[in-house]
């Protein structure tokens, strides 16, 4: 008889898992607060950086923490709460901040994320899932040339590690993608990794759902998990708005929500919400003034991603709290950034704002595997901040491996 796995949480994190599970043989459950992928991969950046994954954790931080925190248009933004969680994540954070930890979780990201590409590729050869997928490469550019010299110091990095990338100029940028060309006096130069890709996170989740209800797994929507069941060093159940759920093994991928049952769970997650926020505006698929190359304009921190006939654009990092609203000003200056880029892409008659919260550790690494302090049959696989889509199937592979 198969052994049977609770996952906790239907983002694409937890779908993936559920699909690589059943593909190992287990009897899977999913279950969620809400519809699946309704969370923090609904509207995400929509990017598959695979090759690209530079940590938030950066030495150039320190250089830019004024400016991040004080101005009034800064992509990073901080509500001090009175909740001890954020002041201990934000030291933690700054500790991070430094060449060794910043080196060390680019290779550990860079292992992962090639592992994940492996996965998802083969996912998608095998289901064919309909979600806008493109493999038409990223250009990360940088306005100021002290920060594009700084990341000539990652890319130098990344290569030894493997990664086909190259420093491009200006006019490289527009010749790689024509639609910059209004924008090429304000590039001191960019970063071309060629081999990235898009797609659209909630149509993927969505095929998931289908592939994985075809194969019989059963699907707990609009459920909350309440609490847990412990009995001595096993978890025994979960306490859920729709009654007990057990199971052989549970596994946690609950996002920025998994440190409140991380906590009943006898561990203290280092995970904290990092508010985000996109507009998706339909742009003519043959328009030649909306990007078909990925782009990410670091200064702004916000990046674009062309998903069918839509131009995803999404960005910003806040630490709010738990909070869900949607400011004005927020989504203003999201139009901005793509006016100042790609003035010509769309109307900006429809802009479809979202915001989700990107459960993100210190360092940028996901927490994924069992814990000490943990029952046993618990596995964790969150934490894994603005990345999640990006590393969802690779995580999901490790997943087999601790239940095996």
């Amino acid at each position: 008889m198969a052994k049977q796995v609770c996952v906790m949480g239907a983002g694409i994190v937890g779908l993936a898992t559920a699909y690589r599970l059943s593909d190992a043989g287990f009897d899977v459950t999913v279950v969620d607060r809400g519809a699946p992928g309704g969370g923090a991969s609904a509207g995400n950046g929509a990017q598959l950086s695979y090759s690209y994954v530079q940590p938030l954790a950066d030495p150039a931080i320190w250089g830019q923490l004024p400016k991040l925190l004080f101005s009034r248009s800064s992509p990073l933004k901080l509500s001090p709460q009175l909740d001890p969680r954020q002041w201990r994540w934000g030291l933690q954070f700054l500790a991070a901040c430094n060449a060794a930890t910043s080196r060390s979780t680019t290779v550990a990201l860079l292992a992962l994320a090639a592992q994940s590409r492996v996965a998802f590729e083969r996912m998608m050869q095998r289901e064919a899932l309909d979600c806008d997928f493109s493999a038409t490469g990223k250009l990360v550019l940088y306005s100021a040339a002290a920060s594009f010299r700084s990341a000539t110091r990652q890319l130098a990095l990344q290569q030894s590690l493997g990664v086909v990338q190259r420093a491009v100029d200006a006019a490289e940028c527009v010749a790689i993608e024509p639609a910059l060309t209004h924008y090429q006096p304000h590039i001191a130069g960019a970063i071309h990794t060629p081999s990235e890709c898009a797609a659209d996170c909630l149509k993927t989740c969505l095929g998931l759902v289908d592939v994985l209800r075809a194969r019989g797994v059963r699907f707990m929507a609009d459920t909350t998990v309440e609490g847990l069941l412990r009995r001595g060093d096993q978890l025994a159940a979960l306490k859920t708005t729709r009654g007990e759920i057990t199971a052989d093994h549970f596994v946690m991928a609950l996002g920025a929500l998994s440190p409140r049952l991380g906590r009943e769970a006898g561990v203290d997650l280092p995970i904290y919400p990092l508010k985000g926020y996109s507009i998706t505006v339909p742009t003519d698929l043959a328009a030649a003034d909306a990007p078909r190359v990925n782009v990410t304009d670091s200064a702004r921190k916000v990046v674009f991603a062309r998903i069918g006939e839509r131009l995803r654009v999404a960005g910003m990092a806040e630490l709010v709290g738990d909070d869900a609203t949607i400011p004005d000003d927020r989504i203003a200056s999201l139009v901005a950034s793509t006016r100042a880029l790609f003035p010509g892409c769309s109307s900006f008659a429809e802009l479809h704002p979202w915001t989700g919260m990107r459960p993100a550790t210190p360092t940028g690494l996901p927490v994924v595997g069992r814990l000490a302090g943990a029952p046993k049959n618990l596995v964790f696989n969150t934490g894994h901040g603005a990345l999640g889509f990006t590393l969802a199937f690779g995580t999901a592979e490790a997943m087999v491996k601790s239940l095996g």
